[in-house]
């Protein structure tokens, strides 16, 4: 029987491969076994050394779901559960970015089909990314299959120079144009980047193609950093935040430009990749506000800005819903909820989501409308600023550990549930010293929750981390759940909202923003956008407050409140207690 070396005898090489699986979210025993090694034990140990914890990021669900189907799709000698929890992956995925579930399994019976194949299931896998048999027929045939009419559009308008397009949510625009550029790489052989905030969110395209070539065409696709094709063609995924990103080319994807922060940097940056005339450039969003640096490229403004006869451009739904080529050459299309719906898109219920939605955020969310920045007291800027990826900034929070933050204090907001309203709890790393920033560890949204599960999440939290503070609002609902808190948290403050404390809420964190002292995740957009609800108005004496158009059946902003609440435990004025949050005990 051979005998493996113990830890220390392993070359660096080995150490190395293991640190690179471990970035992919396999299990230390899935890496013990194809490493070699002696036992998964040796994997925890080196993991523990080298902190590579600190590495990996606190994703959405969506981020897990793609990060752990690309490591199972990756793992060489699958067995048969891996193939189960791929599929159900998969499904998930699927069903996170709002994808008919019944047109993807009619697609791949059509496409086991064209391949002589029974119950979508390949007889024998292909060698890895070989393409080389996959037909352009092949490809049309799923692809009329699994798309609603406007996402047809964006295919017969793909070779535009230029698209822009500004859509809803969850309508299925990254599925798609990760399945265009999947396309595109086949048929063409160009090269396709895909451009997100942060690695992670740019890996959900990754997950998607890794899908459409193993469902479809029973093809294995590997590469950890790209991924190269048979016939030559390169799958990049990279990030705003990425140094290596201006030597890369291709037809460029970006998605979520309007919560991108720095556009004028990113846009020298997209130039780059795309400035030969074969290049593509694909720009989707859902809106965000018109000062938004993307803004005056989607007006037009910044075409007019060099022209001494003006030139005007339309952006009227009624223009943009079919697709419009702009006088600078760039091809404009919007898509509302509405519009999905009417070309083919049944999966939403759309009075459903306007009784859950004030009209403001409904329209902003799913039908293409700008938040009007005037009205907001917070700037998108400065919220955009604090938009970081986590995976490259934070190294110290180590998001699967049973302590994510160590003994380090934190402090937590909480903002009650109405009826029909979600409650936020967020958890916020303050400065340990003097220089460093609020970040927003970690955020939790609960709807239709009794107030002993919500109380019971915080007490989680509590054990999950060294809590130094927790904010209540009591006012209200919120009472019971702060009553709760109490019997485990004595400690807990109860925030009575009135005139005087809500104002000093805002000003506090306006002061935390605009001096750019606070970081969340750059996927969480709804952080922005929670702020950017939250306005200045008057009561019935002319006084003035705050609100962020909450009524009796609709509670907004719930994000902001919490991180607000979180953020009151430093004073208004700082500089008048010293920081003594890194020896908390």
């Amino acid at each position: 029987m051979r005998t493996l070396p113990p830890m220390t005898s392993y070359p660096q090489e080995i150490k190395i491969a293991a640190k690179l699986l471990w970035l992919r979210r396999l299990s230390a025993k899935e890496i013990a076994e194809q490493l070699n090694l002696n036992n998964a034990r040796v994997v925890y140990q080196w993991a523990e050394k080298g902190q590579w914890e600190a590495l990996l990021q606190h994703e959405t669900v969506e981020q897990a779901t793609a990060r752990r189907l690309i490591a199972l799709a990756e793992k060489p000698n699958k067995s048969a559960e891996d193939y189960k929890e791929i599929e159900k992956l998969g499904n998930l995925l699927d069903k996170l970015a709002g994808i008919d579930l019944k047109k993807a399994r009619t697609a791949r019976e059509k496409a086991a089909g064209s391949r002589g194949e029974s119950g979508g299931k390949s007889k024998k896998r292909k060698p890895k990314n070989d393409i080389s048999e996959i037909t352009p027929e092949q490809l049309e045939e799923i692809r009329k299959e699994l798309f609603f009419e406007y996402q047809h559009r964006w295919h017969a308008n793909k070779n535009q120079r230029t698209r822009f397009i500004l859509k809803s949510r969850q309508i299925g625009a990254t599925y798609y144009f990760a399945w265009e550029a999947f396309e595109d790489a086949i048929v063409s052989g160009d090269n396709q980047v895909f451009l997100s905030a942060s690695r992670s969110q740019a890996e959900i395209f990754k997950a998607y193609i890794l899908r459409f070539a193993s469902q479809y065409f029973g093809i294995e696709l590997k590469g950890a950093d790209f991924i190269a094709l048979s016939n030559g063609a390169e799958l990049r995924f990279v990030s705003t935040n990425g140094r290596t990103a201006m030597g890369y080319h291709g037809h460029l994807y970006v998605d979520e430009v309007f919560w991108i922060p720095d556009f004028e940097r990113l846009n020298k940056l997209a130039s780059g990749m795309a400035s030969q005339k074969k290049w593509r450039k694909t720009y989707f969003s859902t809106p965000s506000v018109k000062s938004h640096g993307a803004y005056p490229m989607w007006s037009g403004e910044r075409y007019n800005e060099r022209r001494k006869t003006k030139v005007e451009f339309e952006l009227s739904r009624e223009a943009l819903n079919r697709g419009l080529l702009g006088p600078d050459k760039i091809w404009r299309n919007m898509v509302t909820l509405e519009d999905a719906a009417e070309q083919g898109c049944d999966l939403f219920d759309i009075d459903e989501l306007r009784n859950e939605y004030s009209e403001a955020e409904f329209n902003n969310l799913f039908m293409c409308a700008f938040l009007e920045a005037g009205l907001s007291v917070f700037n998108l800027n400065d919220l955009l600023a604090a938009a970081v990826d986590t995976n490259v900034i934070w190294v110290d929070f180590h998001a699967k550990q049973k302590r994510p933050y160590g003994n380090h204090p934190v402090w937590i907001g909480y903002d009650p549930s109405r009826s029909g309203d979600g409650a936020a709890i967020v958890v916020v790393a303050p400065p340990l010293k003097e220089g460093d920033k609020f970040r927003v560890l970690e955020k939790i949204v609960l709807r239709n929750r009794a107030w002993q599960y919500q109380a019971n999440r915080i007490r989680e939290l509590t054990e999950k981390y060294n809590v130094q503070f927790i904010g209540i609002d009591c006012t209200g609902p919120g009472h019971g759940v702060f009553e709760m808190v109490q019997n485990f948290f004595p400690r807990a403050t109860p925030i009575h909202y009135g005139l005087e404390t809500k104002t000093a809420l805002v000003l506090k964190t306006q002061d935390v923003v605009e001096s750019q002292r606070i970081q969340w995740d750059a996927e969480h957009t709804d952080i922005p956008q929670a702020f950017l609800q939250i306005h200045q108005t008057t009561t019935g004496k002319d006084q003035i407050t705050y609100a962020a158009n909450r009524t009796s059946t609709t509670g907004h902003a719930d994000v902001a409140w919490a991180v607000m609440h979180a953020l009151s435990n430093e004073p208004l004025n700082r500089n008048r207690r010293k920081s003594t949050w890194a020896f908390a005990a």
